[in-house]
Order: structure tokens, then C-alpha cells, then sequence
């Protein structure tokens, strides 16, 4: 089994982040959990160190202007060009505002990862805007798109 940081969040998200989920689960019961599961312990610990970190960022605040981003070259090796075109159409879509977006990139780039794919991508939008207040309505939208297909015109 060679799980990543990323099966570890995405397992945490489904059965823990769930607004149905009582939230006081007990942290140390949730590592023996996914330990018992056969996720790797640094792997486990990376991914609660993620979440802490995600968990400390401030509350996005909105920016009533357009904002055009240009990444890094170092953004650029992680986000490929179907990654910052999902990026692109979030925003334009008003599912990510720019202040967002730079929230998920900077989620990102925090993952231990070379590349990210297209569907780990909509897991962080998803997890991101989870974390935010007052994104109940974005968060919606971009549930639809993680557990459905996008639509065939963004190719």
C-alpha cells in the first residue's frame, strides 16, 4: 500500500470534515485510526501538520477588484496547464475569489508533492473552502464539481 499525504487528507475530509461528523472527535483516537488502516505514520503526520496549517490561515476577505495572477516558476512546475486553467475557471465562475485562489495555492505548495493532478486540485479548492467561513454556497458548488464530472467544455 503506498499511500501519500494526500490519501490521508482526502480520507480525513470524507469521514471527518462532514458536517454530519460530530467535529470533537478525539485527534490521538483519529492517528490510531489511520494507522490501523495501514496509512504510513509520517504520511498521517504530514497530513494533520497540513490541516493545522490550513487551519491557522486567516479568514479569506474579498477583493473587489479583478485580480490576474502570474505563478511562479516554482508554481508553475507543481500546477500544470490544466491546473491553472481549473484555477482560472473557478474564479471566473465566482467559485474561487482571488483571495482564495492564492489560499489553495499556497495549500499547494505546502504539499511534499512534485506535480499535483487535476483531481487532487478540486479535493484542495473543496478542503479550502470547507475551512473558510461564509463559503457555505461556494463550497456547494465545488462539492458538485469534485464528486461529478466538469463539464466537457473547459477542454
Amino acid at each position: 500500500m503506498k499511500e501519500n499525504v494526500f490519501d490521508v487528507l482526502i480520507y480525513l475530509f470524507e469521514n471527518y470534515m462532514d458536517e454530519e461528523v460530530e467535529p470533537t472527535a478525539d485527534p490521538d483516537a483519529i492517528r490510531t485510526e489511520l494507522l490501523e488502516a495501514g496509512f504510513p505514520q509520517l504520511e498521517v503526520n504530514k497530513a494533520f501538520d497540513w490541516l493545522e496549517s490550513l487551519a491557522d490561515q486567516q479568514p479569506i476577505k474579498a477583493v473587489s477588484q479583478p485580480a490576474f495572477r502570474i505563478y511562479a516558476s516554482q508554481e508553475l512546475a507543481k500546477l500544470d496547464t490544466e491546473c491553472r486553467g481549473l484555477l482560472l475557471f473557478l474564479e471566473q465562475t465566482g467559485i474561487l475569489s482571488p483571495a482564495s485562489r492564492e489560499l489553495v495555492v499556497d495549500r499547494v505548495m505546502a504539499l511534499n508533492e512534485e506535480t499535483i493532478s487535476l483531481e487532487n486540485l478540486k479535493w484542495i479548492v473543496l478542503m479550502v473552502l470547507f475551512s473558510q467561513p461564509n463559503e457555505e454556497i461556494a463550497f456547494a458548488r465545488m462539492e458538485n464539481l469534485v464528486y461529478e464530472a466538469l463539464p466537457s467544455y473547459l477542454h
